[in-house]
């Protein structure tokens, strides 16, 4: 009979997307202990700054844009605390930069975690070799299993 440890430690990858609250709930309702210990990892991207006209690109409004992806990032970092402080579980939250994939499974080693359970947003073949996919570098890099959820 395999040894089964006490206290698992999972990492949820949390973005601010529906599939990752999704995931998030799929833990929760199927696979949950009361022991484990959780990991929400937040890694922001900074889209808007990315993906801004280049006409605006002067310093000024670069720097709000900045200034306004950084707020919307404590916000949602406050949410993952918050949601972990509701249901009354053992975790945290580790918010990092960097390439998302890359982080997720570096945070996994740090932690010496068990389990990552992910979402998937359900690209294209196209769309997912052109851009990659986090799900995807996941699988692949990962030291431990890996629980992609597909809605």
């Amino acid at each position: 009979m395999a040894n089964v440890k006490e206290c698992r430690t999972v990492v949820i990858a949390m973005d601010c997307s529906e599939y990752a609250q999704k995931a998030f709930d799929w833990y929760w309702g199927n696979i949950r202990r009361e022991s484990d210990k959780l990991i929400l990892v937040h890694v922001p991207e900074f889209h808007t700054v990315v993906q801004s006209p280049m006409e605006i690109a002067d310093f000024t409004s670069l720097t709000n844009l900045y200034a306004e992806e950084e707020q919307m990032t404590k916000d949602f970092i406050e949410k993952l605390t918050t949601l972990l402080k509701d249901k009354h579980t053992n975790g945290k939250v580790s918010a990092r930069y960097g390439r998302p994939g890359e982080v997720i499974v570096k945070v996994v080693e740090d932690e010496d975690a068990d389990l990552i359970v992910t979402g998937s947003r359900g690209m294209g073949t196209i769309r997912r070799t052109i851009l990659g996919s986090v799900s995807d570098y996941i699988i692949h890099h990962s030291p431990v299993p890996v629980i992609v959820c597909k809605h």
